[in-house]
């Protein structure tokens, strides 16, 4: 069973946010908890891009970003996953150099020095070097960079469906059983 952190960055993207916990209620079977820390761009840009549901109405407990008391701020607590979706350069930069300044940032450093799985969904275009130079030392330390960049070939037909192919890839990656499209399986969705 997992114990989630779900950590939603300041980039533009709160549509794989809010699919992702979309989908982790359907499959809520499968984790223990899920905490969720959000830094006050994400919070501006889930207003400005969600304009139909709240955060809250997910049912998750929320920490603020200056919430060192949060269970996950500790190994000890034994989340076992952290996925920071959308995540913004400046987190990534921060996480990759060991930087934790606030909630998020430390909890990913938590993951990273217990060895857990760490995964951020990059959603800035293009990159830079320095960008690209943050993301190979975020995956030399162990983390999990998995770019917003969506797959055509189960040929979605909406925007939920295709950024649902970068959201499923994600949920892969975490280690949750899913059914979705499979490159080369019949009767996929």
């Amino acid at each position: 069973m997992h114990k989630l952190i779900l950590g939603l960055g300041g980039s533009s993207g709160a549509i794989y946010a809010r699919l992702l916990l979309e989908r982790l209620a359907i499959i809520k079977d499968q984790y223990d908890e899920i905490g969720i820390v959000m830094s006050k761009n994400a919070r501006i840009n889930w207003n400005l891009e969600i304009e139909d549901r709240s955060i809250e109405s997910f049912s998750h407990k929320i920490y603020a970003t200056d919430d060192f008391n949060a269970p996950f701020a500790s190994g000890s607590a034994r989340f076992n996953t952290m996925i920071i979706c959308p995540c913004s350069m400046g987190t990534l930069a921060r996480i990759a150099n060991g930087y934790s300044d606030d909630l998020m940032t430390r909890a990913a450093d938590v993951i990273l020095k217990e060895r857990r799985k760490l995964i951020v969904v990059p959603r800035e275009t293009p990159f830079s070097l320095i960008h690209l130079d943050n993301m190979r030392k975020l995956t030399e330390a162990g983390g999990i960079i998995c770019p917003a960049i969506p797959s055509f070939y189960s040929q979605p037909d909406t925007i939920e469906k295709l950024c649902m192919t970068v959201v499923d890839r994600v949920l892969d990656l975490a280690g949750f059983q899913l059914d979705s499209f499979r490159w080369g399986e019949k009767n996929n969705k």
